[in-house]
């Protein structure tokens, strides 16, 4: 499904293009920051519940870096780039979904008429938003423009990226034409004032539809290690510090005019560490692996929360982390897997959001109460009773003998959802979040 364009051969070509395409005066940044001064999207579902406070929601605009694209994958893959990782560290502080627009092949041009897209409300043909996109889900992305809009409309968070497609683009050309070096570097002038204007339409757009959202805006990140680029490989960092000005003068300007949009700086963490934080050696693929996709999440977490938290190893014989209103649930109790659920020991759970419970011993009952409502849990039944209705389950609770002392382990999804709480299972770190 998702294929790999950028050869190392290519690349290499392109090096001392792409050095002299953006390594143009700093008079041109002047006037460009006075100019500006999945897979199918969707958002992560959260277990359905019948009261939800308000979800903290994320949305991804741009390009194959916002959609998390790695070499190798297919329709079936499920992506693990910086958005998903957002995701996590979103649910530290509530409830947090997230909807993924990243488009693969997407310049910022095809970003700007996207936006324009969703800003109207009304489905586009593909052609409308990008000739020739190489993502497949692009008829689809066009055909739920209004599900795209309500997303924007109350979304808390957007972040961009978008770029390194223009990039390609005049690559591409440069190396099919013979072109002299002025005429090069006026090409890297249009290309700049060019993402100049797209990316101010695309947040003017984006603050029209969604005043209160907080935009967040990467710079572009060269992908070349210097052991490759070799003596040009200073021009390279040149040409992305130029970009970085560019980003930058775009969030200034719409900050003095009282806008919440930050620059966020992802180049100065790829910068020496390129090998480390892409698929370039030895695939030459200059995409993010799975470091430089924490990478970027890091730069994006700390300018939205100030920090970045770390998953913990999980212990021998723990089968997931469980993360309670943002703290780890620390118990001598471990959790327990049965028929894919997660069992916890009732107490543990009761503890931690507040909620009262009794143990009838007669009926061998649990019987939680948190917020007005009420759970009835009988060990080794298979239903329980919420909001005085009866649900069925194919995974009871049972009584878990730890050492001198009989626990009551209860299910931790039904017992959440008939108490009203948010409960977010992360696959890649094995961590279960409960929110309140």
């Amino acid at each position: 499904m998702f294929k790999n364009k950028y050869g190392i051969c290519h690349a290499l070509t392109g090096l001392l293009v792409f050095a002299l395409l953006l390594s143009f005066p700093a008079n041109i940044l002047a006037g460009a920051s006075a100019l500006l001064a999945a897979e199918k999207a969707r958002g992560e579902q959260a277990l359905p519940i019948a009261v939800r406070q308000k979800d903290y929601n994320i949305v991804a605009l741009g390009d194959s870096i916002s959609a998390g694209y790695e070499p190798g994958m297919t329709a079936q893959s499920t992506p693990y780039g910086y958005v998903e990782r957002l995701r996590e560290q979103g649910l530290y502080y509530g409830r947090t979904k997230t909807f993924n627009y990243g488009i693969l092949g997407l310049t910022s041009e095809g970003l700007k008429n996207y936006v324009t897209a969703i800003g109207s409300g009304k489905p586009v043909k593909a052609e409308a938003i990008q000739r020739g996109v190489p993502d497949p889900r692009i008829s689809v992305l066009a055909s739920e423009i209004a599900e795209a809009r309500a997303n924007i409309e109350r979304a808390d968070l957007i972040t961009i990226t978008i770029g390194g497609n223009d990039l390609y683009q005049l690559i591409s050309d440069v190396d099919d034409y013979d072109y002299s070096i002025a005429e090069i570097e006026a090409k890297g002038e249009d290309l700049l004032n060019a993402y100049i204007f797209n990316v101010r339409e695309v947040i003017r757009a984006l603050n029209e539809i969604n005043p209160e959202a907080q935009i967040i805006l990467m710079d572009q990140y060269q992908p070349i290690p210097k052991i490759i680029g070799g003596t040009i490989y200073s021009q390279l960092q040149s040409a992305a510090n130029s970009f970085t000005g560019a980003v930058e003068g775009i969030a200034a300007e719409f900050t003095t005019l009282g806008k919440l949009v930050k620059a966020a700086h992802v180049a100065e963490v790829f910068k020496g560490r390129e090998i480390v934080f892409t698929h370039i050696f030895p695939g030459g693929d200059i995409h993010p692996n799975q470091a430089g996709y924490e990478a970027i999440a890091k730069v994006v977490a700390k300018e939205v929360w100030g920090s970045y938290r770390e998953t913990e190893a999980l212990r021998d014989g723990v089968p997931v982390n469980v993360v309670i209103k943002g703290k780890k649930l620390q118990t001598p109790y471990k959790p327990v897997l049965r028929n894919n659920q997660t069992f916890l020991a009732i107490k543990d759970i009761t503890d931690a959001i507040g909620a009262e419970s009794q143990w009838d011993n007669r009926s061998s009952t649990a019987t939680v109460t948190y917020g007005g409502r009420k759970v009835v849990i009988p060990v080794g039944s298979s239903t329980i009773v919420t909001g005085g209705k009866s649900v069925p389950t194919a995974s009871p609770a049972f009584l878990n003998k730890i050492g001198q002392e009989s626990k009551t382990y209860v299910p931790l999804a039904l017992l959440a959802q008939g108490l009203g709480l948010d409960v977010q299972y992360v696959e890649k770190t094995k961590t279960v979040f409960i929110n309140l």
